[in-house]
């Protein structure tokens, strides 16, 4: 296949075992400063999927807790394939700092009694949001913390 541009267009998709968070790419910007692109995998692509309404509670959800514990957050937003999340932070971080972070902001959408900005005014649909959904599937996630790491079946 010839290289694409994007990197996850160069990931074969068949060969991952989710979930998963993997290194997706690394920048180093003109003035030193790093950014480390995250690829937060839910559901086994092409097997299984997050419904949009449960992708939309995750992402305001967790959106807003990453930033409650760390402050070297630029982005989460998902992936258009419903599989999964792409976490942007600013510096090299070590693994386990990532992994313990992701876990932490999952554990708030376990807590969570309703979505962050789940409203008109804050947001482009504000009814389309599915708080029990996300509860599952960061329970599912979760369960298998201790397989994050291996990201190739």
């Amino acid at each position: 296949m010839q290289k694409m541009n994007v990197e996850s267009f160069n990931l074969d998709h068949r060969a991952v075992s989710a979930p998963y968070i993997r290194v997706a790419d690394r920048k180093e910007l003109p003035h030193g400063d790093v950014l480390v692109k995250y690829d937060i995998r839910f559901c086994q692509p092409n097997r299984a999927h997050l419904e949009m309404p449960t992708v939309h509670a995750l992402e305001h959800t967790m959106a807003e807790n990453l930033r409650n514990h760390a402050d070297y957050i630029v982005d989460f937003s998902p992936m258009g394939c419903q599989t999964g999340f792409y976490l942007i932070v600013v510096g090299d971080h070590p693994a386990d700092e990532i992994n313990g972070l992701v876990a932490a902001a999952l554990q708030d959408v376990l807590a969570a009694t309703e979505v962050p900005a789940a409203n008109e005014v804050q947001c482009g649909w504000g009814a389309n949001h599915d708080l029990a959904g996300a509860q599952e599937a960061a329970r599912a996630i979760l369960a298998k913390r201790d397989e994050w790491a291996e990201v190739m079946a």
